[in-house]
């Protein structure tokens, strides 16, 4: 009887298209060689241990020898332990020599495992350190319910190496088998099927049987528990939290719906949410099957939900397709946004999709002077010293949608929609680069229209947004902007304001878009009547605290502090922390909040104030 990999294999030969991988050339943020030797499917077997704040256990690479001469099998490592490394030779475990090279303190280490001729697999046996970067442990106090201890792995871009050793590039697709040990009153969940477990000891198995990406491999432990919303949608989260899940996103299943109806089957069997505590250090991460979630967006009044919206996309545009190297993050990014506001419009109104097509686009215009031009490239060149987080701007989010987003209008949304569709059939769980999607598009599309190929150029290779570039016309946003002219003349106060049916994007509009000179005596008329400091709105609440900061306005002090140091999330972080070191005595507080939740932030938090302040710091 075939095994579960043999299985797997069968099973891909005829999930996968004929057209040939997409990944070309080599990615400078790796170290791994698979065009000589590939990773293709994976099995580990891991013990979680809260106490020393580390995963150890074993891990099994069958692999694909592409060289067949090749004599090493080469992983990413980054803080890892390593313990031992076996080679399968003839019907046995053999120790096999491995080397691994200095550490480099962005891209970690290389571990260069000896490989004896005719074996196809090799077992590494690790344990983590209590600081990896991909790894995030929390103690009762810092998790919603406050009885036990909760952790989450985070492994986008390069940060799976550093509780794994593998080939962690995007361009390299692997499935795999987990086994998975953790304290008996925990439960462990995966962003894959689970196949089974036994609870009472603390053992959990779980199978993904579509090649992802490893930055894909996903993670949690903790006090959870589990409510279905539909036959294949489901909400994972501590107790105290389910029921405002459950309600918030409860149009999970209409949304995968109406993706299927636009662009094709959702490939992946369940879509779960996984609501995490509030330190997740993102809005949500995409990991297939259970995509995680900020429960920063449980405004109680789904006004937030585009966040999953976006978060189910990548189930084609980023899990389905994959970048093939991080300087093609926005064949991720880019599409995704274009599809969640395509969702929005399709279950919310177009006047909704247009009000968060424009904020987006005002967003971006406002980061463009601050990015080097090279950087504004949608396929930016970088190299191995150049930090993948840093990728993660508006460019790739805001200008990919905003540059699909010109073409649907170039070629009428119609063939617009049978080319994504096409796409996304045509090269279905494989790795993605710029060139070969040029290609396809010269093919499948521009041969078809007139848009030339020029033009197409000054999006992907040119800095800024390109002339002609497509807004959605809306007025809501001019409505708001008039009332906020009258208010700063002192025309019409704020409790005159007709602002009832307001969106959060029109409050959003309204707030950043107030003048620098605006004075706190202003604001506490605003603050008065529409009580922003106490607003439970967190999109409404960070833009309002970023304000506040900036302008001196301190009866919004004691909510600023309480929000730094309880909230997580680093798109409403940043804006404040840079605000508050702006001046000596902001700084000096910035740096006293940052000592009192240093234990409480990611480590991609901690790392992303780190920078801000020793800019701040700097002559």
């Amino acid at each position: 009887m075939p095994n579960r990999a043999m299985l797997t294999s069968l099973l891909l030969m005829f999930m996968m298209p004929v057209t040939a991988a997409c990944a070309s050339g080599a990615d400078v943020h790796s170290y791994s060689e698979p065009a000589a030797v590939r990773s293709t499917h994976l099995e580990l077997d891991l013990s979680v241990d809260f106490e020393a704040r580390r995963i150890s256990g074993t891990v099994v690479h069958h692999l694909e020898r592409t060289d067949p001469d090749a004599r090493h099998f080469v992983v990413d490592t980054n803080g890892l332990h390593i313990l031992a490394t076996e080679a399968w030779v003839g019907d046995a475990w053999v120790p096999v020599v491995a080397d691994s090279s200095a550490a480099d303190a962005l891209l970690g280490s290389a571990l260069r495992i000896d490989l004896p001729a005719g074996s196809d697999r090799v077992r590494i046996r690790y344990e983590t350190q209590p600081d990896a970067a991909g790894l995030q442990w929390l103690n009762p106090r810092q998790t919603a319910g406050g009885r036990e201890p909760f952790m989450f792995s985070m492994g986008e871009p390069i940060f799976t190496r550093t509780w794994i050793p593998l080939q962690d590039s995007p361009g390299v697709r692997v499935t795999y088998d987990a086994t998975i040990h953790v304290p008996a009153q925990l439960v462990a969940v995966m962003a894959a099927e689970a196949t089974g477990s036994d609870a009472a000891q603390g053992v959990y198995r779980f199978h993904m049987p579509q090649p992802i990406p490893s930055y894909l491999i996903a993670m949690a432990v903790g006090d959870l528990r589990f409510r279905a919303m539909s036959e294949r949608t489901g909400i994972w989260t501590e107790p105290s939290l389910l029921d405002a899940s459950a309600w918030e996103f409860a149009d999970t299943e209409a949304m995968i719906r109406t993706v299927e109806r636009m662009w094709g089957p959702y490939d992946w069997g369940r879509y779960d949410l996984l609501v995490l505590p509030p330190s997740f250090p993102i809005g949500g991460m995409e990991n297939p099957r259970l995509s995680f979630i900020t429960p920063t967006v449980l405004a109680g009044d789904r006004s937030l939900v585009s966040l999953i919206a976006h978060e189910l996309a990548h189930s084609w545009s980023g899990n389905l397709i994959t970048n093939a190297s991080w300087r093609d993050l926005w064949l991720n990014e880019g599409f995704t946004s274009y599809l969640e506001v395509r969702i929005m419009e399709e279950l919310y109104g177009e006047a909704r999709g247009s009000q968060e097509f424009l904020l987006s686009v005002q967003s971006l215009e406002q980061e463009l002077p601050e990015l080097e031009p090279e950087l504004q490239w949608l396929s930016p060149e970088v190299a191995a010293d150049f930090d993948p987080d840093d990728l993660f701007s508006g460019i790739p989010y805001t200008k990919g949608m905003m540059f699909l987003a010109w073409l649907e209008h170039r070629v009428g949304r119609a063939q617009f929609d049978a080319f994504l569709s096409s796409y996304f059939a045509t090269f279905r769980f494989q790795s993605m680069d710029t060139p070969t999607f040029l290609d396809f598009l010269d093919r499948e599309l521009l041969a078809h229209s007139r848009v030339p190929r020029a033009e197409v150029e000054a999006w992907i290779h040119g800095p800024g947004i390109p002339a002609g570039a497509f807004r959605p016309e809306s007025d809501a946003f001019v409505h708001v902007a008039a009332l906020q002219r009258e208010f700063l003349d002192g025309v019409i106060s704020p409790r005159d304001m007709p602002v009832r049916d307001w969106s959060v994007h029109q409050w959003l509009y309204f707030i950043e878009t107030m003048p620098a000179d605006l004075g706190a005596d202003r604001m506490a008329e605003l603050d008065e009547a529409f009580e922003f400091t106490t607003q439970g709105n967190n999109e409404i609440v960070a833009a309002w605290l970023e304000l506040a900061v900036s302008h001196g306005y301190h009866a919004a002090d004691a909510r600023v502090d309480r929000f730094l140091t309880s909230v997580g999330r680093n798109k409403y972080l940043q804006p404040i922390y840079r605000a508050l070191v702006a001046t000596p005595e902001g700084l000096a507080r910035a740096r006293r909040l940052f000592a009192q939740a240093h234990d409480f932030y990611h480590p991609q938090t901690v790392s992303m104030v780190e920078r801000v302040l020793a800019e701040a710091a700097q002559p």
